[in-house]
């Protein structure tokens, strides 16, 4: 077991959630699904209480816990595309399976867990900074998903 774990609050589908991203995203799995022992406030007895899964290499619980709390967007997964057919790849099974688009990158699973879909060539040129920067961040302010050629012509000016 890992030593920190990120522990993710699910109303009752953390399995359905761990099996999307594990045939999803590459270095994830699903591990152990404990079961409740007994009948509890959001569940019964046989059901997912909890499911070990990894997200890229991030381990993570997700906890059936009801519908006491909800993700927002103080807590995404940030995944680094190479180019576009990655970024449309991720993109499009997120908002596919009954997500959502945002904006500027993100969009949220059906579960409401939130995604920023990154290209690096944006983080690239908001990490070099300069006129590139301010250029690639004005392309990727109205964006939805992320153009990774409108953000490459941006940078080059």
């Amino acid at each position: 077991m890992a030593k920190n774990t990120i522990c993710l609050w699910y109303e009752r589908d953390a399995e359905e959630a761990a099996r999307f991203y594990a045939r999803t995203f590459p270095q994830s799995s699903v591990g152990a699904v404990h079961r409740a022992p007994a009948d509890y406030p959001n569940g019964k007895a046989g059901d997912a209480l909890t499911v070990a899964f990894t997200v890229v290499g991030i381990p993570c619980i997700g906890l059936n816990g009801g519908p006491q709390y909800k993700h927002n967007e103080a807590f995404s997964f940030q995944i680094a595309t190479e180019d576009q057919e990655e970024t449309d790849r991720y993109w499009n099974a997120i908002v596919g399976n009954g997500g959502q688009e945002s904006r500027c990158g993100w969009c949220k699973d059906k579960w409401g867990v939130s995604w920023q879909i990154t290209p690096r060539v944006l983080t690239d040129a908001l990490a070099r900074g300069g006129d590139g920067a301010k250029r690639a961040f004005q392309a990727m302010m109205p964006m939805t998903k992320i153009d990774v050629a409108t953000i490459e012509a941006a940078v080059h000016g």
